[in-house]
């Protein structure tokens, strides 16, 4: 079964999606720090095709390979050739270049192949910004977390020990960016639960969620 979880930046994609994957023993696919470390490869290299960057890296999450057929750890590590940029990839600037290597059509084919190489087989909650509505259109759940503009820059300003209302201003960019790129832009899936999260814990926004995914489970195979 494959739990797909879309939304916006300070959603609380990564903690939700990390938490129900050790919570209902399912592998974890976090797809933006795959983006984001395309992105601090661009910023390293700024002289090399994107796309030729994520073509040849070699991302492994909790030191399990991400490009073969070992299962994603759910650990929150996330290793980049070898080196450990679970931080570095967290930073500002590689937020900022993230977004904007995420609307290289190369980029995104190099990723999106790999991310379903890993999640057609086996059990998955996967999280990003088109994994419901791209990556994975068939998926039996697909979630959309959100969350008020006030609330998403509170989590991400606390996260990266930022000024809110700078957070704020570059959030409101991003979002205007993502959902209007031409290629795979941020947005809704028809079929998508959307799951506002303003003023809900990580345990009851994970408990919802639960709830779901055993409905879907109950209610057996679509015909």
């Amino acid at each position: 079964m494959l739990v797909a979880i879309d939304g916006p930046a300070g959603a609380g994609k990564s903690t939700v999606a990390r938490a129900l994957a050790s919570r209902l023993g399912y592998t974890y696919l976090n797809s933006g720090a795959m983006y984001r470390c395309v992105a601090l490869l661009s910023l390293e290299a700024p002289h090399s095709e994107p796309a030729l960057l994520a073509r040849r890296a070699r991302i492994e999450f909790g030191g399990e390979s991400s490009s073969g057929t070992a299962p994603v750890g759910a650990t929150g590590r996330v290793l980049l050739d070898g080196r450990d940029v679970t931080d570095a990839i967290r930073a500002p600037e590689v937020s900022e270049a993230a977004s904007r290597v995420a609307a290289d059509p190369g980029v995104r084919e190099a990723l999106v192949a790999a991310q379903r190489e890993l999640i057609a087989r086996g059990d998955w909650v996967a999280e990003g910004r088109d994994i419901g509505t791209v990556v994975a259109p068939d998926a039996e759940l697909k979630i959309f977390l959100t969350a008020s503009p006030e609330e998403r820059a509170r989590r991400r300003a606390a996260e990266l020990g930022a000024d809110s209302a700078a957070v704020l201003a570059e959030q409101t960019l991003r979002d205007e960016r993502d959902s209007t790129r031409a290629h795979s832009p941020l947005q809704t899936a028809p079929d998508a639960v959307v799951l506002d999260t303003t003023g809900l814990t990580v345990d009851e926004a994970v408990e919802r969620i639960v709830a779901l995914v055993r409905g879907v489970v109950a209610a057996g195979p679509a015909e």
